[in-house]
């Protein structure tokens, strides 16, 4: 439960920007995760530094302790594009394995400014490894 909580509540202190993978041209901000509250479904955000909010996706799956997904866009994907992150929490003897799956980039076309017109092996393990120093940043921060 305590790698849900770090995960959710204190996203701001151990996410790394990433200059490949910002959300809006004025990034970086700073990310928060509202959760759902009854009368929403929660958020993920970027706030940035000029007090506008911009919105990442809306919270589809939020099980304190086991699940929480996603949507996951930027600023520059049209209406139809949109990721989705799903991170998943498991108990393995007296520590949690996190895992994160980042799926739906094939609604955004590979010369999209988001994917930098790179080949699809060299925009995938970038990615991947952008989410690797981010795990570790949250592990670090745990």
């Amino acid at each position: 439960m305590r790698a849900f909580q770090v995960f959710t509540d204190e996203i701001g202190a151990w996410w790394r920007p990433n200059p490949l993978f910002g959300f809006t041209p004025r990034s970086p901000g700073e990310i928060a995760i509202e959760p759902p509250d009854g009368a929403s479904s929660g958020r993920v955000v970027e706030r940035l530094a000029n007090g506008k909010v911009f919105l990442i996706g809306e919270i589809t799956v939020w099980e304190p302790g086991r699940r929480l997904a996603f949507g996951w866009r930027q600023a520059s994907f049209a209406p139809d594009q949109a990721t989705q992150v799903e991170v998943r929490f498991e108990a393995v003897g007296t520590e949690t394995r996190v895992t994160v799956e980042h799926t739906g980039w094939d609604s955004v076309p590979p010369v999209h400014v988001a994917r930098h017109a790179l080949p699809e092996p060299v925009f995938t393990r970038r990615l991947a490894d952008w989410w690797r120093r981010l795990l570790v940043s949250f592990g670090e921060r745990l």
